[in-house]
């Protein structure tokens, strides 16, 4: 099978935000090329008096159409309470039984019954650590987190640990910000219970070997607890080869809507936790002293679910499996090449983290020699270009490089070559002052 190029690959998205298969959209790349704008109506906007140049997706993704277009027809056609009651109601039990089983499509699960649908990450990492965190971690025991991690997957475990009276043990990474099989196992010993950590860093943008990491936490028989916010948007996800017990992400940052989420975690595991939250639709023959909880995932999903957004969300995966995550990743090395080949001839410019293509998704976080990182964001705020400035909720990594902030700037499927080269002109003259 041929790779697709930078053309084909825009006509695969406007095939896939169209409903359409890429088969069916062969040999009409410049149609594809000419949809595309109106793919994701949030880039046809006009900021400052120039064309918005969207360089913020690894905070949050703009959504292509048909991401909008299930949300207005769920609730134009399907809203209801799920319940097996009438018409209306079946149906919208309906689409969040389809949204589930996309989930745990996407993450090749093997069984919907592990996909707990949350508010995002954050909330699907509070999750975990309050009820395998609650029932798991006792006093002397240690949870190993790489000095690389953002604080939703941080401060959980750190105040879980606390509470438990167990211990944070810290895993460096290298002068690239690369996290290592080797590092992990360095910083645990006989007493850690868990090994958490991200699949792709939301400031280096470096792509963690899970797998191996997953193995060697695994070997001293820690259970491992993946944040896959930054991963899930740009690399396939199989939570069975990598071997982790758990693996959580959010909508948002891969085209699905505000407040979406999936935690995934092992079956064996989640029959065994206590439940997060209590109250309808997660336990059965309930009386004032009793109650029996539900299985799997539905006993972490009290009260009304939220039924459009999981609908949105399967829309986004749906959108990545009619494009491909082939076509994904070889637009994101494009980026990702040219980006740093870009920004690396800055003058006064510092890139942080690993200079080289390899394993890496396009997030470039940088400083600027003399002037401070809400600055310059303010400066190219003002040319129509959106990117991050800040700590990025991961200060002892930047602290780990000298810094207490940076800028990032984080491209995304919609990203084009010329979204990049308007970044790196403008930073040329912001620099020069």
């Amino acid at each position: 099978m041929t790779r697709p190029t930078r053309r084909s690959f825009l006509a695969l998205i406007g095939a896939a935000a169209a409903g359409a298969s890429p088969a069916a959209q062969a040999g009409q790349d410049r149609e594809g090329i000419t949809r595309w704008p109106s793919t994701f109506p949030a880039l046809g906007q006009i900021v400052n008096g120039q064309e918005l140049v969207y360089l913020d997706s690894a905070a949050t993704t703009l959504r292509p159409q048909s991401v909008i277009d299930a949300l207005v027809q769920y609730y134009s056609t399907d809203n209801a309470n799920p319940a097996r009651v009438h018409a209306l109601a079946m149906k919208a039990g309906e689409r969040l039984d389809r949204a589930r089983q996309a989930a745990a499509r996407f993450v090749s699960a093997s069984d919907a019954a592990e996909i707990i649908f949350v508010r995002g990450t954050t909330e699907g990492v509070n999750l975990l650590a309050s009820t395998w965190g609650a029932a798991n971690l006792g006093r002397g025991d240690e949870v190993v987190l790489p000095v690389s991690e953002h604080n939703s997957n941080l401060m959980p475990w750190a105040r879980a640990a606390e509470r438990a009276g167990a211990v944070v043990r810290v895993a460096a990474v290298d002068d690239q910000g690369r996290l290592t099989a080797d590092a992990v196992s360095t910083a645990m010993s006989r007493r850690t219970k868990l090994v958490a950590f991200s699949h792709v860093s939301n400031v280096l943008g470096f792509i963690n070997d899970a797998r191996a990491i997953t193995a060697a936490a695994k070997a001293a028989g820690a259970t491992v607890a993946i944040d896959g916010a930054q991963g899930a948007p740009h690399v396939p996800v199989d939570v069975r080869e990598i071997g982790c017990d758990f693996y959580v992400f959010s909508g948002h940052k891969m085209l699905g809507p505000m407040g979406t989420g999936v935690v995934w975690g092992r079956r064996e595991l989640l029959d065994q936790m206590p439940p997060y939250h209590v109250g309808s639709n997660m336990a059965h023959n309930v009386t004032i002293a009793h109650a029996e909880y539900e299985h799997g995932a539905a006993k972490y999903q009290a009260g009304t679910p939220d039924v459009a957004g999981p609908v949105g969300l399967a829309a986004a995966i749906e959108f990545f499996e009619r494009a491909g995550h082939e076509a994904v990743e070889e637009h994101d090395q494009a980026i990702v090449r040219h980006g740093l080949a870009r920004l690396t001839a800055i003058p006064n410019l510092r890139l942080i983290g690993p200079a080289s293509p390899e394993r890496r998704v396009p997030v470039f976080t940088f400083t600027v020699a003399g002037l401070a990182p809400t600055a310059v964001a303010a400066e190219l705020d003002r040319r129509g270009i959106a990117v991050r400035a800040g700590d990025m909720a991961a200060l002892p990594l930047l602290q780990r490089f000298g810094t207490t902030e940076a800028v990032r700037a984080s491209a995304y499927v919609y990203s084009t070559m010329r979204d990049i080269d308007r970044l790196a002109d403008a930073l040329h003259q912001i620099s020069r002052r």
